[in-house]
């Protein structure tokens, strides 16, 4: 610890030194020869330009009057530059010489001093130097071992980006961290690696339903129906399936899934509650949430009131392709199959006949199996 406080003294010092050995030398024996040769230029130029004009006035080239002009501006401006320069500004008293190193040496000391200071009041100076093992190994135990952990298989996929196992790894990660966008990627490698599983096709679907803000979108029903071709058992994809037919609006078929899947589940099953709570919702006997029942439902406000607020304003403003899109995607998450309907509707008229500004609306209705798009009113 002695040492490594010695070897920072010693480069301190060495730094200060070096700055300051400049700033004491005398800068005068080395600024008037320079002023005197640029003079002896100047006048030397000035005595060229009065030997042209009178050579160019014996010429013809210029006339009497033309000549003398030039000849008394070239003589004005050979005096000025001939003159005594005097004490040039190089030069320095002594007064001033010592002030200034005097400033110098004081503001090049006291930094490495204030340094100190400020890193004993607020530093770590008796914290031990840990490794960059010792420092990961604490950031795992310190709660940081998830993000670690995707770092780590980030950085094996940027060398082998073809590993199919890797990606398999990463993806539910991202799914768990909410970025879908870098899960569906990362499914997709799988997939495109590894070949088609059931289990894969259906975490995929899964993370494309996610990124539609829980629509099953017509992407990730074909996923589904992969996967169920891969395995005809597979209770994710039925799963889907059935809030699929239950965004549709097809009350009977929805609950027709929901209820092959509860009669076929084990007792033991972790999903089995989530069918039961489809079921009870689609016959109005769901029971309120076990533990924080208001807070269900002040969301369920809260975001009743963003959606409501979004309509008026489209219908009184109007607004962009990507908005008109969003409200009726809420309406068919809300479960409001009629109000996506009118709300389709109402965006296909605003819009107009522009397919490349009504695309975003018309790929949200094919998702959600609403009214087959019209012509809109000219």
């Amino acid at each position: 610890m002695t040492a490594i406080w010695f070897i920072f003294a010693l480069m301190t010092g060495l730094a200060v030194l070096a700055l300051l050995w400049p700033m004491s030398r005398r800068p005068a024996l080395a600024t008037v020869p320079e002023g005197e040769a640029r003079i002896a230029t100047e006048t030397g130029f000035y005595r060229d330009q009065l030997r042209e004009i009178d050579r160019d006035a014996a010429r013809g080239l210029l006339a009497a009057p033309e000549a003398e002009a030039a000849r008394a501006e070239a003589a004005r401006r050979l005096l000025r530059a001939s003159r005594e320069p005097g004490r040039t500004a190089g030069a320095m008293g002594e007064p001033a010489l010592r002030r200034r190193r005097a400033a110098s040496a004081f503001a090049l000391s006291t930094v490495p001093l204030v340094a100190l200071l400020v890193y004993g009041m607020y530093g770590s100076p008796d914290l031990p130097a840990q490794p960059q093992a010792e420092r990961l190994a604490h950031a795992r135990a310190a709660g940081n071992d998830l993000a670690a952990a995707v770092a780590q298989i980030e950085a094996h996929l940027a060398k082998a980006p073809e590993d199919g196992r890797g990606w398999t790894v990463l993806a539910p990660v991202y799914l768990r961290l909410g970025r879908t966008e870098d899960a569906i990627k990362a499914y997709e490698n799988s997939l495109r690696i590894l070949g088609e599983d059931a289990g894969r096709l259906a975490d995929y679907g899964e993370a494309l339903v996610a990124a539609s803000d829980g629509v099953v979108s017509s992407k990730a029903r074909d996923a589904f129906e992969r996967a169920l071709r891969q395995d005809a058992r597979a209770v994710k994809p039925q799963f889907y399936f059935a809030r699929a037919a239950e965004q549709d609006g097809d009350r009977d078929k929805a609950r027709a899934r929901y209820a092959a899947l509860a009669s076929a589940a084990p007792p033991e099953a972790p999903w089995l509650p989530m069918v039961r709570d489809s079921l009870a919702r689609l016959d109005g006997t769901a029971p309120p949430p076990p533990s924080k029942p208001a807070m269900g439902e002040e969301q369920r406000s809260m975001v009743r009131g963003m959606v409501e607020g979004l309509a008026q304003r489209l219908a009184a403003q109007g607004g962009t392709p990507e908005e008109w899109a969003r409200l009726v995607r809420s309406y068919g998450v809300l479960g409001e199959r009629p109000k996506a309907e009118e709300t389709l509707a109402q965006a296909r008229a605003a819009l107009g006949s522009d397919a490349g500004k009504r695309a975003p609306v018309e790929e949200v209705a094919r998702e959600m199996g609403l009214g087959a798009a019209t012509a809109a009113a000219p």
